[in-house]
C-alpha cells in the first residue's frame, strides 16, 4: 500500500500553505498529490503549479468534472500535465451531482453512467492519438454536415498510457468503473464494509473485461488526525460528515447518504439528512455516529492508526490518501510524517 495526500478543494482557507504541504509529501515519498474541483478553483491549474514545484509525486485530478470539459478537451489537458510534469499525471473523473452539474455547468444529470463510459471511450482514442471519430449519444466527432474534419492529439504524452481513475460510489457506477478504468476513487470507506459497499462491485466489473483486482488501483481518501482522545479528534470530522451524509445533493438523490445506508446506519443517516437540509448543521454533526467517522478515519496514536492502516491494506486498498487534520501549517506537516511512521510500523507499504 502507498500513501496518497489530497489537497481537496482550492480556496478552502489553507490555500497558502498547500504548497508547503505538497512539498514534504514529495519529500517523504508519498505516491500523489491530489486536487479536486467543484464549482471554485479549477484542479488542472493547481495541478500544473504543484508539479512545477516538486520532483517524484505524482499530480492527479480528483476529480475532474465531467460536465465541466468535453472529452477531447480532457484529453488535450492530461497529455499536456503528463508531458509537463515528466510523466507524473494521473486523470481522475466523476460526473458531479444533479445540483453542480445542472446549477453550475448546465449539464443535464441524465444517464451519468452512461455518459462516463462514453467520455472515457473519447478520451482513451483521443489519448491513443489516432484521428478522432465517435457516433455516440452524448458526442460525435467530427459534426457531420459541416466543415470538422477528424483530428488527432499534436501533443506527445511522456507515457503511452495514462492512469485513468473514475470516483464512484454506488454499485453500478462502482462496477463500471471496475470494467473500464484503471483505479476507483472512493470517500467514506470502511474496511469492515469494504467488500459489500466497493470490492464486489469492482471486482464484478474487472470479471466483466477478463480481469481480477491486481494492479487496479483501490484509492481512498481518508481523513487523519493524531492524538491520544480518540472521540475528542472524531468530532473534529462531524461536520465533514454530515456534510457529505446530509447535505451533498438533495433529499432524494445523495449518494453518500446511500452508502451510510449500505453500511447499516440507516436510521442516523435519515436523521443527519434531515436536519442538515432543514438548516441544522450542528445538530446533524451531532447525529453522526462516532462508530461510522472512527470506521472511515485514521484517528488516535500513531499506534492505533497503522493498526487501521493494516486494515485498509487487508481490505483491498492500494493507495490510501490521506488529508491530515490541522489548522495551521506545521499541524499538517506532522500528520504528513506520522503518516509515513505509522505506514511503517504497519508494515503494509510498497
Amino acid at each position: 500500500m502507498r500513501l496518497g495526500i489530497n489537497l481537496g478543494y482550492w480556496g478552502a482557507g489553507m490555500d497558502a500553505d498547500n504548497l508547503a504541504v505538497a512539498r514534504e509529501a514529495d519529500r517523504l515519498g508519498y505516491s500523489v498529490c491530489w486536487a479536486a474541483e467543484a464549482y471554485g478553483s479549477d484542479a488542472a491549474t493547481v495541478l500544473a503549479w504543484v508539479a512545477a514545484q516538486t520532483e517524484h509525486i505524482d499530480v492527479g485530478a480528483a476529480i475532474f468534472q465531467i460536465p465541466a470539459r468535453t472529452p477531447a478537451m480532457t484529453a488535450m489537458t492530461a497529455a499536456t500535465l503528463d508531458t509537463l510534469s515528466g510523466g507524473r499525471f494521473r486523470l481522475g473523473l466523476g460526473v458531479s451531482g444533479p445540483q453542480v452539474s445542472e446549477g453550475w455547468y448546465g449539464v443535464r444529470f441524465d444517464k451519468p453512467l452512461a455518459r462516463t463510459r462514453e467520455y472515457v471511450e473519447v478520451i482513451r482514442k483521443a489519448m491513443s492519438r489516432e484521428r478522432l471519430t465517435h457516433e455516440g449519444d452524448n458526442w460525435t466527432l467530427p459534426l457531420p454536415g459541416g466543415p470538422g474534419k477528424a483530428l488527432k492529439l499534436t501533443v506527445h504524452p511522456v507515457r503511452e498510457h495514462i492512469p485513468l481513475y473514475i470516483a464512484a460510489i454506488g454499485p453500478k457506477n462502482l462496477e463500471q468503473t471496475g470494467e473500464i478504468a484503471d483505479g476507483a476513487l472512493v470517500l467514506f470507506y470502511a474496511p469492515e464494509h469494504a467488500e459489500e459497499t466497493t470490492l464486489g462491485s469492482l471486482r464484478a466489473g474487472r470479471a466483466k473485461v477478463g480481469k481480477d483486482l491486481e494492479g487496479f488501483d483501490v484509492v481512498p481518501t481518508v481523513p487523519m488526525a493524531v492524538g491520544d482522545d480518540v472521540r475528542g479528534l472524531a468530532d473534529h470530522f462531524r461536520p465533514y460528515t454530515a456534510l457529505y451524509v446530509g447535505g451533498m445533493g438533495s433529499a432524494k438523490q445523495n449518494f453518500y447518504n446511500k452508502l451510510a445506508q449500505r453500511m447499516g446506519y440507516e436510521k442516523e443517516a435519515a436523521e443527519i439528512q434531515e436536519k442538515y437540509l432543514g438548516g441544522d448543521k450542528a445538530g446533524a454533526a451531532a447525529a453522526v455516529p462516532h462508530e461510522l467517522i472512527d470506521s472511515t478515519s485514521l484517528i488516535g496514536p500513531v499506534e492505533r492508526i497503522a493498526d487501521r492502516m493494516q486494515a485498509y491494506a487487508q481490505a483491498g486498498v492500494t493507495t490510501l490518501s490521506l488529508t491530515p487534520a490541522g489548522f495551521t501549517l506545521e499541524e499538517r506537516l506532522a500528520g504528513l510524517r506520522a503518516g509515513v511512521e505509522a505506514l511503517e510500523r504497519a508494515g503494509v507499504a510498497s
